[in-house]
């Protein structure tokens, strides 16, 4: 069994890849649906010695089928966002405690802990939406940070501005998170000069506003927020960790995430660095459901495992791997 104390204190290279090996032989061993995925593929613990030759599982899975490593029932179900009628992802967590502590030990090891900030989250409130992973860590870590002007300010930026402002004026460590649109929707009405407050986005226009590339919109937030870099947060519902970038798009995992790209026309090939193709993850903190994901954007991963993301693919973009009959 795979020590959940080992994932949060890798130390290198050597030892992330001998827990993923590990990961994956418990994985292959637990979840049913992996093990399928990997027998059809001809993949089996004995030849898998690198991480390289460990099957990534397309994302679209968690639509269509349980994925779990574990014989507990879950104790949560994270969903995705979707338009009505469509099939959204869920993310069955048997253990809360395990994603808390990634993404408590994630935002430490990038800026510190959480209680040195005020967070102001420009998102659905966590009664809203119920079922989003980013929610409830935005409100966990509005908790935890034990500020009184931390909170959640979708329907009330006019208030956000002033708090702002005064958490400016007294030096106060800020944390602003939130969704594109919101973030627009707050420099369209107001202009800030801030040096204490981090601004962070976690993407999504959700049909509120035109799509942009990502440079049009920092330029933006960059100009009405007064700060020389936005940042960002990468993450998904089918993932427990979250990587982050502090400017210009480029994101960098914690220890025990990695980031890999596919060849877009073979998905069963993984590419060397600095080549465009489709983004596979190790998430270790997946322990309970599956730590090996091919998912459906596009990027590119740099010579020191930094990545960014380009695009997604359309449905049509999607080749090589015709096992979703499972």
């Amino acid at each position: 069994m795979v020590k959940q104390e080992a994932i949060f204190n890798i130390k290198s290279n050597t030892e992330f890849k001998n827990l993923a090996l590990d990961v994956f032989k418990f994985q292959f061993e637990n979840n049913p649906v992996y093990r399928s995925f990997c027998d059809l593929l001809y993949k089996h613990p004995s030849d898998i010695i690198r991480i390289e030759d460990i099957p990534f599982l397309p994302i679209q899975f968690f639509k269509t089928h349980h994925v779990i490593s574990s014989l507990l029932p879950p104790r949560k179900i994270f969903t995705s966002s979707g338009t009505t009628g469509s099939i959204t992802s869920k993310h069955l967590v048997t253990d809360v405690k395990l994603y808390e502590r990634s993404y408590l030990e994630g935002f430490k090891h990038f800026y510190n802990a959480i209680e040195d900030y005020v967070v102001l989250a420009l998102l659905p409130s966590y009664l809203e939406r119920d079922g989003s992973s980013l929610v409830y860590m935005a409100n966990d870590l509005i908790l935890k940070s034990k500020q009184p002007e931390s909170g959640f300010y979708l329907n009330n930026i006019e208030d956000l501005a002033k708090i702002l402002n005064s958490l400016e004026a007294r030096g106060q460590k800020t944390l602003l998170i939130g969704v594109s649109f919101a973030l627009l929707d707050v420099v369209e009405k107001f202009q800030f000069s801030l040096k204490h407050t981090i601004v962070m986005e976690t993407g999504g226009m959700k049909g509120r506003r035109k799509e942009m590339i990502r440079q049009e919109l920092h330029e933006i937030l960059k100009t009405g927020f007064g700060v020389t870099d936005i940042h960002s947060e990468y993450g998904m519902t089918e993932l427990l960790s979250q990587a982050y970038s502090k400017g210009n798009g480029v994101f960098e995992c914690p220890p025990w995430m990695k980031v890999l790209t596919r060849d877009t026309e073979d998905a069963l090939t993984l590419q060397k660095a600095n080549k465009t193709g489709g983004i596979n993850i190790i998430d270790l903190t997946n322990l309970n459901s599956c730590a090996f994901i091919a998912t459906q954007d596009l990027g590119k991963v740099n010579d020191n495992g930094w990545f960014e993301i380009i695009g997604r693919f359309d449905n049509s973009d999607i080749r090589g791997c015709n096992l979703m009959a499972l």
